[in-house]
């Protein structure tokens, strides 16, 4: 199928994966309560930071950080690499296969199918955030809320592409989950998922800020509270959208030379 026939299909694959995300909104809602990560450890951090700041935060700057990173959790989210590791170890992937239209485009589209629900989650806890912290919880200039879509498409990208390539691996290997399990664990020391890239260590900031996981997560929640000037945003912004670009060729390479390794069986 070409682009233009499957630019054309889009909408229709959009409709799908909403009605799929409705039909399964008990198994969303389970999805949402494992995400809760972010309210721990802002219990955690605001007793810390109760008798002085630590770095720039103090209780009210945790309190808006991890509510930003809650936000920013539920609409950067992707699950592809399961969704890719189960359907080869079941061979189910054959029907994907068979459709006129990438499965990728498909994964893509029923994971941001899922996107107007987990909305609904994320804009009480924005509004909450305001009441509690004040205007300085969203963006403060004019320029941050474009910028804010920006970084969240850029951070959802990588989070999708980055799933779309472990996912793959399972079609060299018995199973990839163990190689999602290794990126976990960097996702949580590196992506500011448990606590801001601000407090960390110099050498440990330098690191991060080559790294993809802080730009799934930490960037969006950095320009949602108005932490950057506007040429820090702009240069963040572009290493972000960078390590998309490279995620993207890679697992396009993957996946088309990983298929030719697929074969189905069926009875």
């Amino acid at each position: 199928m070409s682009m233009r026939t499957t630019f054309r299909a889009l909408p229709a694959l959009m409709r799908v994966g909403f009605a799929e995300a409705l039909a399964y909104r008990a198994e969303l809602l389970v999805w949402v309560l494992s995400t809760t990560m972010p309210f721990i450890m802002m219990a955690l951090w605001t007793a810390v930071a109760r008798d002085a700041p630590v770095g720039t935060y103090g209780q009210a700057g945790f309190v808006g950080y991890f509510l930003a990173t809650f936000v920013v959790r539920q609409l950067t989210g992707a699950w592809a690499a399961w969704q890719i590791n189960y359907e080869v170890r079941q061979g189910t992937l054959a029907m994907r296969l068979l459709r006129p239209i990438s499965p990728l485009w498909t994964y893509a589209t029923e994971n941001l199918g899922a996107v107007p629900m987990r909305v609904m989650v994320a804009v009480p806890v924005a509004v909450i955030s305001v009441l509690l912290v004040g205007p300085q919880a969203v963006p403060q200039h004019w320029w941050g809320w474009p910028l804010l879509l920006v970084s969240l498409l850029g951070g959802w990208l990588i989070t999708f592409l980055a799933n779309v390539c472990i996912g793959t691996m399972a079609l060299y290997m018995e199973s990839s989950q163990k190689v999602m399990n290794v990126w976990l664990v960097l996702f949580f020391v590196f992506s500011g998922y448990m606590f801001p890239v601000a407090i960390t260590p110099p050498w440990m900031h330098s690191l991060g800020n080559w790294l993809p996981f802080r730009y799934q997560i930490g960037l969006p929640v950095e320009v949602m509270t108005g932490v950057h000037s506007l040429p820090e945003t702009l240069k963040l912004i572009g290493w972000q959208w960078l390590w998309a670009l490279v995620l993207g060729a890679f697992s396009l390479a993957l996946w088309r030379r990983g298929l030719r390794r697929f074969a189905a069986y069926g009875g």
